[in-house]
């Protein structure tokens, strides 16, 4: 319930780009949630491959953080420009 009123307290400062840069902020944190427990997963099924599974969730991690990055700057610049 804290974080509908986190985005709701933004939209109600900074309008629709609050929203986006919150949007992108929860986003990016519950997809490399999921990366990561998908790796742990994989890692104990199989764990002969744990350094390859390491390598690709690291590069996946780095991915949906630049994404998220560039949203959350994109949605400041529309927030600063205003």
């Amino acid at each position: 319930m804290e974080l509908l009123t986190i985005l709701l307290e933004a939209a109600a400062n900074y309008g629709l780009a609050g929203i986006g840069a919150g949007v992108a902020a929860v986003g990016a944190g519950v997809g490399i949630g999921r990366i990561g427990g998908s790796a742990l997963e994989s890692m104990a099924r199989q764990p002969e491959a744990t350094g390859d599974i390491r390598a690709n969730m690291i590069v996946a991690a780095a991915l949906i953080e630049g994404v998220a990055l560039f949203g959350v700057i994109v949605c400041l610049l529309v927030v600063l420009t205003k």
